[in-house]
């Protein structure tokens, strides 16, 4: 089994992706939801951790130096994530957050939490889930200027694979051609679709033909056209 598959073993495990009727920040109506907070143990986070650590090593290898989580939910990502780096590949890589307001008291005072950024620092980003990028639009100007860095790419647990604020590519995609950094993530919503469907777990198909089906639909409607 590959780390992808055991990832999407592990989302359902844990009831962070739910299927069944859902209404989106974003209005619209879907047959699936993501919830990264519900990522509460220390066992999840530990795993959680260890999946991004090997996506972002997959995908961006060891020649970074931070990984910035944007407030609130990219804060314990980030940490996890550092951890999980240091025990799988025997490499530090610092953590940084922004702050929701500046501190403005103590040696740690500013808008950051964290490693400081330094000039020549590669960063990678790290969400949980992006829908329509619009995280982005304050995380990554707070990154910038903060210091000369390279963002190296940003790295989300799960691409939902829908048209973004432009309506026209995915909000990862919109992302990459707005920021000109790599995107990826650790499944997408069709590897998630491939592989549970009339797959039986503990006793029941998670995906059957009738949710297929709504699943269809909904991508018929906001699906990224390849």
């Amino acid at each position: 089994m590959t780390y992808k598959e055991e990832f999407i073993n592990f989302m359902i495990e844990a009831d962070v992706l739910k299927f069944g009727d859902f209404t989106l920040k974003s209005g619209r109506k879907s047959p699936f939801f993501m919830n990264a907070g519900a990522y509460v143990t220390g066992s999840q986070l530990t795993r959680l951790g260890e999946y991004y650590a090997k996506a972002i090593h997959e995908c961006y290898g060891d020649d970074f130096d931070v990984l910035f989580g944007p407030a609130y939910k990219g804060i314990p990502l980030a940490v996890v994530t550092a951890m999980a780096y240091f025990k799988l590949y025997n490499k530090e890589i610092k953590y940084c957050s922004d702050r929701k307001e500046a501190k403005d008291h103590g040696a740690d005072k500013g808008g950051l939490l964290g490693a400081s950024l330094q000039d020549g620092d590669k960063v990678v980003m790290i969400e949980d889930v992006t829908t329509s990028g619009k995280s982005m639009e304050e995380t990554v100007p707070k990154v910038r200027n903060a210091a000369n860095v390279e963002i190296v790419g940003l790295m989300v647990s799960l691409n939902r694979l829908e048209v973004g604020l432009g309506g026209k590519v995915s909000a990862l995609d919109e992302i990459k051609d707005r920021y000109g950094f790599e995107t990826n993530a650790i499944v997408t919503m069709k590897d998630v679709v491939d592989y549970l469907y009339n797959r039986e777990i503990d006793g029941r198909v998670i995906i059957n033909d009738e949710l297929k089906s709504s699943i269809d639909e909904y991508y018929e409607k906001y699906g990224v056209r390849s």
